[in-house]
């Protein structure tokens, strides 16, 4: 009887050796599961949190130091500067740093030996750790969409107010921050295919899917 309590016994201190090593085994394949990214899930954590502030920092203060220049200060030649600053900065950083790491894409403007100007946009393949996450991808894309609606609501605004002054702010802001919002477009369906015909397309199967629809039913 003793034998088979001392058996158990030591059958139990071999068993409490042999967890950690299992929980070691599974931390190291959690570990190495951000490799591969087509048996993971997109992670819904930040991984770039400063380039997503700076994604968000500069078109969000230019927008609020337009919407409180007079509280600023009472010059306009320096609310002027300061948000043309902000927009130049903005689209700087949107274009060449925010774009690449948030969300994978990018764009540029390249000129050949002929002279000719060329525009590349490009879409980086999601794999492995450069995967990118649901949440900058969603930071990345309400910002880079809602700005440019408010400098074209800006736009018609002064029009109509008849702030003529302004007008050069708030076209600067259309034209910089729409130029960021098209390239990404570009890029996310394809530098080759047309927004024309991605349009055409999409109306075409809605039609077609109705007219299916509508079939069946009959």
């Amino acid at each position: 009887m003793n034998l088979h309590l001392e058996d158990v016994v030591s059958e139990g201190r071999a068993a409490s050796l042999l967890i950690p090593q299992d929980t070691n085994d599974e931390d190291v394949s959690l570990f190495d599961a951000e490799e591969d990214a087509g048996k993971t899930p997109k992670k819904k954590s930040i991984k770039h949190p400063l380039a997503s502030f700076f994604h968000l920092f500069f078109r969000v203060s230019a927008v609020i130091v337009y919407l409180l220049c007079g509280v600023f200060s009472s010059s306009f030649i320096a609310c002027m500067v300061t948000i043309i600053l902000l927009l130049s900065c903005d689209f700087w950083t949107v274009k060449n740093i925010t774009g690449r790491l948030m969300v994978g894409l990018r764009w540029w403007n390249q000129v050949d030996d002929d002279g000719r100007s060329h525009w590349v946009f490009e879409a980086r393949k999601s794999a492995g750790k450069q995967q990118a996450s649901d949440s900058e991808s969603r930071i990345f894309w309400i910002g880079l969409i809602v700005c440019p609606v408010l400098w074209v609501v800006f736009a018609f605004s002064t029009l109509f107010s008849l702030k003529i002054k302004w007008v050069p702010v708030v076209i600067m802001g259309v034209v910089l921050q729409g130029a960021n919002l098209y390239g990404y477009v570009r890029c996310k369906v394809g530098g080759k295919t047309s927004l024309k015909n991605m349009a055409t397309n999409y109306f075409g199967r809605q039609f077609l899917k109705q007219a299916m629809s509508k079939g069946e039913e009959s």
